[in-house]
């Protein structure tokens, strides 16, 4: 199945004109054409069926013929907070393998540590989008603006809020402190990961501190480790 994300689209709306860049997609890449149904979501757990009734590559227009609410295939919520990497490329690639796995919330986290402090937010959008449509589910991630660590940590999150670092204090293991069905929200540092303040701090903000095991894990890496363990721990 081909699946095409448009973000204004709800139960009441009867007609799409796509833009030039995905009209001469669907025509000239796909070879659709009128009469042919496309698939799409909004990524608010919704799939609709639409019949193209003009296949123009400039101005592709498609007529909604049903609209289907799909239940999230995941039952918690998951929070990311993630340092953006050095190389943007590896915080690309956790977007979207954590989109393809399952996840709700992104927000890139700024900290004393953090050697990247500009992230491409409309570039991060394009990478989850893809990734949304390439594994088929139709929940796209909500990515919030970059923010600093001491602002993020004064806002009231619901549910379990841990801290990953690295430093030789006591923690549990990721996987020992997850229950089912629950709101989560896990911060993963920088490079260098997290000033010892920052995790005073978050302690004294009631984040539970964790570990993902025995290895010294990439930024990257670990955020990953986090979304696939809250993920295999549901099921």
């Amino acid at each position: 199945m081909q699946l095409f994300y448009n973000s204004e689209i709800n139960e009441t709306t009867k007609q799409i004109v796509f833009d030039k860049i995905e009209s001469r997609h669907i025509v000239k890449v796909l070879r659709k054409n009128e009469g042919d149904i496309l698939k799409i979501t909004n990524g608010k757990d919704f799939l609709f069926d639409a019949k193209i009734t003009i296949a123009s590559d400039k101005k592709c227009i498609v007529e909604i013929i049903s609209a289907t609410q799909k239940p999230k295939p995941w039952p918690y919520y998951l929070h990311i907070a993630i340092a953006p990497t050095k190389n943007n490329d590896r915080t690309e690639w956790f977007l979207e393998k954590a989109t393809e796995i399952g996840i709700d919330e992104i927000t890139p986290l700024i900290c004393s540590n953090s050697e990247r402090r500009v992230v491409k937010l409309e570039r991060f959008e394009k990478i989850i989008q893809s990734a949304m449509k390439q594994s088929l589910k139709f929940t796209l991630p909500k990515l919030n603006n970059p923010i600093k660590f001491n602002d993020f940590i004064q806002q009231d999150f619901e549910g379990l809020k841990c801290i990953a670092h690295c430093e030789e204090h006591e923690k549990n293991l990721l996987k020992n402190v997850i229950k089912t069905e629950q709101k989560i929200t896990i911060l993963i540092g920088p490079e260098g990961d997290f000033s010892l303040g920052e995790i005073k701090k978050a302690l004294e903000k009631n984040y539970t501190p964790i570990s993902l095991g025995e290895s010294r894990l990439r930024t990257e890496t670990a955020a990953l480790v986090a979304v696939n363990t809250v993920s295999l721990m549901q099921e």
